[in-house]
């Protein structure tokens, strides 16, 4: 039989010292259905270090011609200290948690050029890293990497930890991936690295399909992980499984004809020994079929449910199977858009700074309260005026709070609704500033300020509203020009339709004086 049966079959052999000891281990002693495996199915692991040898050459070949042009793998590349390199590393991990590459790629550049070492972020206020951050999400990370600079300067006397288990151990918001994830590419430490891309690969490469959060799952992909990582370039084959989960091996419409690793990938030898079977039923004829193997382990804990069985259509995407997301329990707020006219003329608006903990923390925003559910809109502005009352020290009409409209917004686990209002304040107001602090702020130094993008939606619908009620005002204006225009039409004992006498120096007769003027324009 050929490599691939070898592969399939070759960690059942005993007594190998090889990689593939390593990509099977697990808890010893645990059974299929308490978990784990003392030894994943031969269909579940890499067992034959020939295998192995070539799916790494094949995989760093591909990335050394395909790989995309990053800022943060050039400044790494060029970086030769080492500390500056794994803090470039580090920021740009930090950023890519959950948050696309091209939405990264400006907030990195920006960050780099403002704290280029980590004695300058750890010298940083915490409002300058939250304004930098402000648009990109998950905002607590920024906290947690100063917090961390912090740490590095003040009691590691500047000097990055070395291996993925210091890194993880020492510094606060680092964990398992982003640990190994420095630690290889800047340390050149072999340890393997598991996120979402490599997930994907290494459940297709070897027909997982459980519940990827389940122990079994997460042991079995990094010890796979560490196993596979290439030893003489640790940093660049991890990077090269990630680049190919996002590039080629994708969640939908995976290219699987442009895999350089797809001669290793049990998912689509099945998906081609489907087709084979296919054209031999199509045209009655023998056609070569390759040899997959089922797994052979009754209830095993990295096969799909047998309530999920393999569905042909799907092909490679049966793998991974997509965990059951837990649905984003649902909130509404009411948000108050104070604003008053500034000394330019310009609208200015006020913002208030959320508490130091929790969701958005320290980041600024109009004043908002959240809303018991099933208000009607009476009853919202009601508790926001009290909410305003209590904050601004006088009386408040809910008449004057003006409805502007609806924004939705989803965070990773909250459906969050805002109820807009806006209220518009002559002069100045007396603010108590006990409960938060606040302070007034054009629009240039809102988008300006560390502002969720929730609060920069809530500003466009009522610069929208803003936008109408002018245009409003405009056609009334024309409206009663136009009358007024009329009266001197008939005041100068002419007409609309005359020839001489047009409705535009109609309308621009106006700037001459009122009809009472008796000195009409000549026409």
């Amino acid at each position: 039989m050929g490599r691939l049966r070898a592969a399939a079959r070759g960690l059942r052999r005993t007594g190998s010292g090889s990689a593939a000891a390593a990509a099977g281990d697990s808890r010893k002693g645990a059974s299929p259905r308490g978990g784990n495996l003392a030894r994943p199915p031969a269909l579940h692991r890499f067992g034959d270090p020939i295998e192995i040898d070539a799916l790494r050459g094949r995989l760093l070949a591909w990335y050394d011609k395909s790989r995309r042009d990053l800022p943060w793998r050039t400044l790494a590349a060029a970086e030769p200290d080492a500390d500056r390199r794994a803090y470039a590393v580090w920021v740009s991990e930090i950023m890519l948690q959950q948050t696309q590459v091209a939405t990264v790629i400006d907030y990195y550049n920006r960050w780099m050029q403002k704290w280029p070492t980590l004695q300058a972020l750890a010298a940083a206020s915490l409002e300058e890293v939250n304004e930098l951050w402000a648009g990109l999400g998950y905002y607590s990370r920024g906290k947690r990497l100063q917090e961390a600079a912090r740490k590095v300067v003040l009691e590691l006397s500047g000097r990055m930890p070395r291996t993925a288990k210091d890194l993880q151990k020492l510094l606060p918001g680092v964990g398992r991936y982003t640990a190994g994830a420095i630690a290889s590419i800047s340390f050149g430490q072999a340890t393997g690295v598991v996120d979402g891309n490599v997930t994907r690969v290494l459940c297709r490469l070897r027909c997982i399909g459980a519940d990827t959060s389940s122990l079994a799952v997460t042991d079995c992909l990094w010890n796979m992980a560490d196993a596979l990582v290439d030893r003489s370039r640790p940093g660049d084959f991890n990077q090269a499984l990630m680049e190919l989960g996002a590039t080629v091996c994708t969640p939908k419409s995976p290219l699987c004809g442009e895999c350089p690793v797809k001669e290793h990938c049990h998912a689509w030898h099945r998906v081609e020994k489907e087709l084979a079977s296919a054209s031999q039923k199509l045209f009655a004829k023998p056609t070569p079929v390759p040899d997959v193997e089922d797994c052979g382990i009754g209830g095993c804990p990295l096969c799909p449910p047998a309530a999920e069985p393999w569905d042909s259509s799907l092909g490679v995407t049966n793998f991974p199977r997509k965990a059951v997301r837990k649905q984003p329990r649902v909130e509404r707020t009411a948000t108050c858009v104070l604003e008053r006219r500034g000394r330019l003329g310009a609208p200015e608006y006020l913002i208030v700074q959320r508490p130091s903990s929790g969701l958005l923390a320290g980041l600024w925003e109009f004043p908002s309260l959240p809303l018991a559910p099933g208000l009607q809109e009476e009853q919202q502005k009601e508790v926001l005026a009290d909410h305003l009352r209590a904050w601004m020290g006088r009386p408040l009409q809910t008449q004057s709070l003006c409805f502007v409209g609806e924004v939705v917004h989803i965070f990773s686990h909250i459906h969050q609704t805002y109820a807009v209002y806006s209220l518009c304040l002559d002069g100045d107001v007396a603010l108590d500033t006990a409960s938060s602090p606040s302070r007034w702020v054009t629009e240039e130094e809102f988008r300006a300020s560390a502002v969720s993008t929730a609060m920069k939606k809530v500003l466009k619908v009522r610069e929208i509203q803003r936008g109408e009620q002018s245009s409003c005002a405009k056609v009334s204006s024309v409206h009663r020009a136009a009358l007024c225009c009329a009266e001197a039409a008939r005041t100068w004992g002419c007409t609309g339709s005359s020839p001489a006498w047009s409705t535009d120096l109609c309308l621009a007769g106006s700037v001459y004086g009122s009809p009472n003027t008796r000195n009409p324009p000549h026409h």
